[in-house]
């Protein structure tokens, strides 16, 4: 529930882009004598407005109302000073560090890396490979020892076939022997991905190194991408109702399929995945290893004419049948090269585009660095360092400049601390010259990187503005969270006196004990309905309606309330047989076993609901708080000219 929440409070103020307003702005709101300008309340109106569901949001003064709560709630996060909080300064910078990706990059890099990974999407990859495994950090010895045996598992893949070598070799620690099936750009690591598309079919590549250990790749085809396919389904859960056989239902259903009813009328009726039934089963496009079930997506790429039907097939999430809707090739470099840009930024590329960003401010910054630096800490760094035991001397000259970025000094202490920190990643098997060498060129390129990160904001007006956004969307979140939220869920005494004046909002809806039956012909419903009247059983129907080659008739039974997909919207709530309906492009006749009044949930059964609407009308006291507490002052002419100009 929080992240949802998170999110909305991020999607519903991300319009907020707070600019130095102009001289002629005029002040249409003041929180103790703070100023909110015309200009603000307009753009964030302007940048909302399709984002309200409610229509009274849309209404200005309505806005206005919502507009300065918010700011009422950004006033007191700061009273409680909030914004000094720990937490929230490092999740703001990690936001600012993950938002500047998208403007601090190298183009021409990331372009090449763009084309390259839509030539690699063009076409998949069917693999095995073996992995030694190999730390990071491995010493030299180490090292080469994972690679001689990579190297000798090669060999005797050649001469024994993979299968064999696979089967004596493979114990899924300190080597693993896999069968990758098909993938292609993004699925591996992009080492691996080179040497997999490097690779000619039928061959066995040399030993190649990942951040997991030396592997060798044997490719065994490579294929045309098969695009992206639409498809609708009807799914049965096998374990959502324990009185009825998935299995058998869905085949019933097949068979129903087989005579020619509608595939989308009998998703309506039957499929028991919420978010597709409605839409007739309709699922939206994907691509080969976008899903996270083999067997359906296999299935679904075999289905070649629009229309298909698959026969019922068994995944992890129950019973299925599928039905081509569309299938197309791979979209163009244009349509995807977005993207294609986000991926690779997430990806194990974004390296190469760094290393080309700090060649590139090498070249731009001016940077002086002192000769005797690096001497200085070759002489004070021991073989502590290599045991994650080094600390700095009690001598330590931490005042002296080490390097200076443009107008930005660094101290020994700045080097110092970073050695410190980062020694738990050292080589073991490297000399303190060379890791002294090492840890000072990624301390370099850190700051370089950080250097221009942090003037970004001064020199990128957009950035600037989306930061300020994301800033107090994370501070009102928080303050949030801390007032309402938490206060809300753990307050139990106060949610139970809040459900005891308000239980009477909390009920059980009228419902029916009933067995619904389902047809694509109203004369089977005819000889249903006489069989209810003589007190048939479901099972003793089937054998009387249904054979072994045509299922006729499909059954629902339950409890049901009004909104029950297989119930008609008109259907009226009595015992007995009722009349034969047209319902979801079908018909249906339902036997009502018993009617089960309207009745009173207690608190634990309408929980979720009372806790979300004590967290509401908490909110509302708080804002008559906040409103008393803080003087608000509008602007009357302002405002006015506001909806002249927004009318």
């Amino acid at each position: 529930m929080k992240i949802q929440l998170k999110g909305f409070f991020f999607a519903f103020f991300f319009g907020m882009l707070f600019m130095t307003q102009a001289q002629e702005d005029k002040v249409l709101f003041t929180v103790e004598n703070e100023p909110v300008y015309t200009q603000e309340f307009i753009r964030v109106y302007n940048k909302n407005l399709d984002l309200v569901k409610d229509e009274s949001q849309k209404d200005i003064d309505a806005y206005l109302k919502l507009f300065i709560n918010y700011k009422l709630k950004l006033r007191e996060a700061r009273q409680m000073k909030l914004d000094e909080k720990q937490s929230y300064k490092t999740e703001l910078q990690s936001y600012k560090n993950q938002l500047s990706k998208n403007y601090l990059s190298d183009s021409k890099v990331t372009d090449t890396l763009v084309m390259e990974a839509y030539e690699r999407l063009k076409q998949e990859v069917n693999a095995n490979h073996i992995l030694v495994r190999l730390d990071e950090n491995a010493s030299v010895e180490d090292t080469l020892a994972a690679y001689n045996e990579a190297l000798k598992l090669r060999n005797r893949v050649l001469d024994e076939g993979y299968a064999a070598v696979q089967k004596d070799v493979h114990n899924g620690r300190t080597i693993f022997a896999e069968n990758l099936g098909y993938f292609s750009a993004f699925k591996m690591v992009y080492p691996f991905e080179n040497a997999a598309y490097n690779t000619k079919t039928g061959e066995i590549s040399m030993p190649f190194r990942t951040r997991f250990g030396y592997h060798i790749v044997e490719v065994l085809d490579k294929r045309a991408s098969r695009g992206e396919v639409s498809v609708a389904h009807i799914m049965l859960n096998e374990n959502q109702d324990s009185t009825e056989d998935s299995e058998v239902k869905i085949n019933e259903i097949y068979q129903r399929l087989k005579q020619g009813e509608a595939f989308e009328a009998l998703a309506k009726q039957f499929s028991q995945d919420k978010s597709s039934s409605a839409k007739g089963g309709l699922l939206k496009p994907f691509s080969g290893g976008e899903l996270s079930s083999l067997e359906f997506e296999e299935m679904a790429f075999g289905l070649n004419k629009v229309g298909e039907i698959s026969k019922p097939f068994k995944t992890n999430f129950g019973w299925h049948i599928i039905k081509l809707i569309d299938k197309k090739p791979m979209s163009t470099y244009s349509d995807m090269k977005s993207e294609l840009e986000s991926k690779i930024k997430r990806d194990t590329r974004s390296k190469i585009i760094n290393d080309s960003r700090v060649n590139d401010l090498k070249a731009r910054y001016t940077i002086v660095e002192n000769s005797d630096g690096l001497n200085y800490f070759k002489t004070i760094v021991n073989e502590e360092y290599q045991n994650k035991r080094w600390n700095l001397p009690s001598d330590f000259e931490a005042e002296k400049t080490l390097v200076k970025i443009q107008d930005k000094e660094l101290t020994y202490g700045d080097f110092g601390i970073y050695l410190v920190k980062s020694q738990r990643n050292s080589n073991a098997a490297n000399s303190i010259d060379a890791i002294v060498e090492n840890r000072y060129k990624d301390f370099l390129d850190n700051q370089l990187l950080k250097y221009e990160e942090d003037n970004l904001i001064n020199e990128n007006k957009e950035f600037a503005q989306i930061v300020d956004e994301y800033r107090d969307g994370l501070l009102l979140f928080d303050l949030m969270e801390s007032e309402i939220w938490s206060a809300g869920k753990n307050d139990t005494i106060a949610i139970q006196k809040y459900f005891e004046a308000y239980k009477s909002n909390y009920f059980f809806k009228e419902r029916v004990v009933a067995v619904v039956a389902s047809s694509a012909t109203k004369a089977e419903l005819k000889k249903v309905a006489k069989l209810f009247e003589k007190n048939k059983s479901v099972e003793e129907i089937k054998k009387v309606i249904n054979t072994d080659s045509a299922i006729n008739v499909s059954f629902t039974m339950g409890e049901m309330d009004a909104s029950h997909q297989a119930l008609p919207d008109n259907f009226i709530f009595k015992k007995g047989i009722s009349k034969i309906y047209k319902h979801n492009d079908a018909y249906v006749v339902v036997k009502v076993d018993d009617v089960l009044p309207k009745s009173q949930k207690t608190i634990e059964e309408a929980k979720g609901r009372v806790i979300s609407d004590y967290q509401e009308f908490k909110e509302n006291n708080w804002l008559k708080e906040l409103a008393f507490k803080y003087t608000v002052k509008v602007n009357q002419d302002a405002l006015e000219s506001v909806k002249a100009k927004l009318n």
